[in-house]
């Protein structure tokens, strides 16, 4: 009967039963140290990647990754977490402005089809600018956007 090199229970095949080790490959010998991983395997999330799901959904990606231990020490990423939160509050706070232009123009009924198809156009310059920021981050290259790019930088 043969026995497992790693944990020493009893082996029928090519694989333990117990832990999973092929029975064919021996074990280090003990205080033989482990081999160096790289930071990028242990946290799981390549640099590009994190920096990229920072935008995805801005305010809430942006800081779980300010939070998560592996990614909150990355400068690069760092910055893209902020400048992610920075980019959905000002999205946010002109949506509101603009909500509060077009219901005072409503009750005015004046420029009610300009300001609508402005109210599409705004929104679809939100998303190419997401697209771009997401698409950016992925190719490593670091967009600092005119207002809140310094900001993050600072933050960072």
């Amino acid at each position: 009967m043969a026995f497992c090199a790693n944990c020493g229970s009893q082996v029928e095949g090519s694989f333990c039963a117990k832990c999973g080790a092929p029975t064919g490959a021996a074990a280090p010998p003990p205080g033989t140290p482990a081999p160096a991983v790289s930071p990028a395997a242990q946290s799981g999330l390549a640099d590009n990647v994190a920096a990229a799901l920072c935008y995805s959904l801005t305010i809430i990606t942006g800081i779980l990754f300010l939070v998560l231990e592996p990614y909150n020490r990355n400068r690069n990423i760092r910055f893209h977490a902020f400048q992610a939160i920075f980019l959905g509050v000002a999205a946010i706070a002109i949506r509101i402005a603009l909500g509060i232009v077009f219901g005072i123009l409503w009750s005015m009924m004046a420029g009610f089809l300009f300001l609508a198809s402005f109210f599409m156009l705004y929104g679809l310059a939100c998303f190419v600018l997401w697209i771009y920021m997401i698409l950016s981050a992925y190719q490593g290259k670091k967009v600092v956007l005119p207002i809140i790019g310094p900001l993050a930088e600072k933050q960072a």
